[in-house]
């Protein structure tokens, strides 16, 4: 039993510090991704299927250079800007993004 415990509480842990960073990436006051044009199905059952799983990806993996690069990147003051690159970019594109819209 105290180690379903423990695996439960390891996996608040990393799944806390995988959504927490995410907070800013989405208190956008514009919406970025405005089209005046309409959207076809095909390219949203395209996006549905295969962009945003990529995005997806993308984003988990640009939290986990994110982090990895954090102690070289704070001394030289380029945080924000590593963080707007590799985590808040891809969260955009992926969870803010209109079906269909590129």
């Amino acid at each position: 039993m105290n180690k379903a415990i423990k695996k439960i509480f390891i996996l608040m842990i990393v799944l806390s510090l995988v959504i927490v960073p995410f907070g800013g990436a989405f208190a956008l006051e514009k919406h970025p991704f405005t089209e005046k044009k309409d959207t076809t199905a095909g390219f949203m059952v395209f996006d549905a299927l295969m962009v945003r799983p990529l995005g997806l990806g993308a984003t988990i993996l640009g939290t986990a250079v994110f982090v990895l690069a954090l102690p070289f990147t704070a001394p030289t003051g380029y945080t924000q800007k590593s963080y707007d690159k590799l985590m808040a970019d891809p969260a955009k594109y992926t969870f803010k993004r209109p079906l269909g819209f590129f």
